[in-house]
């Protein structure tokens, strides 16, 4: 299923649900071409404590490098909330890291401001841990 085949004005919990999945299946399967597609040429994201990415050649060279630093990368999206043209969900993956070989856990929310079918605004929260680690976010 291609990106822009999931819109609808406003956006319906069902094509919500279907992008949301679309997106699992093509960062699940690290498909970089597919990912690109899903982005509008000239969106932002927002991911975690990195810089502000624009444009999506800018954020195709994250998910690039993001992918190369991963083996085996298992992905769970879940749709948590639409409202008009905005997609909430929540994502749990796993992998091994490709550096340091370690298992690794990570856990996420995103906002989506979608347009035409693609996400026009990528804003994400990143968690990442060693699995059965302790957390590593330095808050306590």
């Amino acid at each position: 299923m291609s990106f822009a085949a999931v819109e609808a004005r406003p956006l319906t919990w069902i094509a919500a649900a279907r992008l949301v999945q679309t997106v699992e299946d093509a960062f699940g399967a690290a498909a970089l071409d597919a990912i690109s597609a899903g982005f509008t040429e000239d969106a932002i994201a927002r991911f975690a404590d990195f810089p502000e990415m624009h444009g999506r050649e800018a954020i195709m060279r994250f998910l690039t490098a993001r992918f190369a630093r991963t083996t085996g990368y298992r992905l769970k999206k879940t749709l948590r909330c639409v409202m008009g043209d905005v997609i909430g969900n929540t994502w749990d993956a796993t992998w091994e890291d490709a550096r340091t070989g370690k298992a690794m856990q990570g856990r996420g929310t995103e906002f989506w401001v979608v347009r035409d079918g693609r996400i026009a605004l990528w804003d994400a929260t990143f968690n990442v841990w060693e699995k059965g680690g302790p957390p590593a976010t330095p808050v306590v």
